[in-house]
C-alpha cells in the first residue's frame, strides 16, 4: 500500500512536469479539497479509482496515461467492456473535461465521478 502511494504520487509528478501544469490548478480543476489534493500528489494519501479519475480528467489525460494512473494507484484500470468505463473511455478519447464526462455519465444513467 505505501508503495502505491509512492508510485501515485511519482507518476503525478512526472505527468505535471510533461504536461506543464501546476499542481495547485489540477487539484482545483479535479475539484478536490486542496489539503486532500496536496496529499494525493505528495503520497501522504492514497485515492481511491475516482478521484484518480477527476485527476485525470483534470489534467486531460491520454487513455494510456489514465489507465497507467490508475495501476499506479492500486485501482483497476478502465475496462470496455464496462458501460460506465466505456463512456469514460470515451470522453477521454474526445478530451472531454470532467465536467463534460460526468454530464455524459448523468445522461446515460451511469454515477457520476464527482
Amino acid at each position: 500500500h505505501e508503495n502505491e502511494q509512492h508510485n501515485l504520487s511519482e507518476y503525478l509528478q512526472e505527468l505535471l512536469e510533461k504536461k506543464g501544469l501546476k499542481r495547485s490548478e489540477v487539484v482545483k480543476a479535479a475539484g478536490l479539497n486542496e489539503t486532500f489534493g496536496y496529499q494525493i500528489f505528495t503520497g501522504q494519501r492514497g485515492a481511491k479509482r475516482d478521484k484518480v479519475l477527476q485527476i485525470a480528467l483534470a489534467m486531460q489525460l491520454s487513455l494510456k496515461e489514465t489507465d497507467r494512473l490508475l495501476q499506479a494507484a492500486g485501482a483497476n484500470e478502465l475496462y470496455c467492456k464496462n458501460r460506465r468505463d466505456a463512456i469514460i473511455i470515451f470522453a477521454i478519447d474526445k478530451g472531454y473535461s470532467l465536467q463534460k464526462t460526468d454530464e455524459e455519465l448523468y445522461r446515460f444513467g451511469e454515477d457520476t465521478i464527482c
